[in-house]
């Protein structure tokens, strides 16, 4: 089973999202505090944004759609692959996740941001500072990936949707390319559902729960249950 989730699933936690109405991106210009370019132009103000999300992880705790989406591994195999960069599945108690755009809870190089040796845990207590160093000696930088980057782990995503039993959608609108496109790589027959409070425009063959993901995922279980009972 893969599972993929979007900024829906942690707003119930509160967690502030990008794209909503009242979403960070009415706030911020993207192009200053998600870019490499805008990461040159004012380091100090793009570290600061960054710790300041990183402070208020801290304080939040995974919802009941985090810990069943957690609880489905006494069931089934299940790949969490997620556009969030905050670290709720994994302390909810999912075992394999993947961040297809970074994670708060790291910090890399600012020249070489996708390579492992550089990629390290960092306190979230702890500010990023203009002058700190990665572990190549460049400017370090949140583990993050901003628009005009490269994505980390698609080849490992595209081969657990092509091995999908069954896909789990949570919490996305489906529009952040290239990451909401792997959902085309599940196998077209499988149980596929949707669960989001919005209007989506979704393919004929996923059931869409028009509810919030701590609501929506306990009538998708009951879906999967009757399924599996056939």
């Amino acid at each position: 089973m893969v599972v993929f989730t979007g900024a829906g699933i942690s707003k119930e936690s509160g967690m502030e999202t990008f794209r909503d109405l009242d979403g960070l991106w009415k706030r911020y210009d993207p192009a200053q505090i998600a870019t490499p370019e805008g990461f040159a132009a004012d380091t100090e103000f793009v570290l600061n944004f960054y710790n300041e999300m990183r402070k208020m992880l801290i304080d939040i705790e995974p919802n009941h759609a985090h810990k069943i989406v957690a609880a489905l591994e006494e069931w089934h195999d299940v790949t969490v692959i997620t556009q969030n960069i905050d670290d709720l599945h994994e302390r909810a108690g999912s075992s394999h996740v993947i961040h297809v755009h970074g994670e708060l809870t790291k910090v890399t190089s600012s020249y070489d941001y996708l390579n492992p040796r550089y990629i390290q845990p960092y306190p979230l207590d702890k500010a990023i500072k203009v002058g700190d160093k990665a572990l190549d000696g460049s400017q370090l930088r949140p583990y993050i990936v901003w628009f005009g980057e490269s994505l980390p782990d698609l080849g490992a995503c595209v081969q657990r949707m092509q091995q999908a039993d069954y896909l789990l959608i949570i919490g996305t609108s489906l529009t952040v390319m290239p990451a909401a496109g792997l959902i085309n790589y599940a196998p077209f027959n499988i149980p596929k559902f949707c669960i989001d409070p919005n209007k989506l425009m979704l393919p004929s063959n996923i059931e869409h729960i028009k509810e919030p993901a701590t609501r929506g995922i306990d009538i998708f279980i009951k879906r999967l249950q009757a399924l599996q009972q056939k």
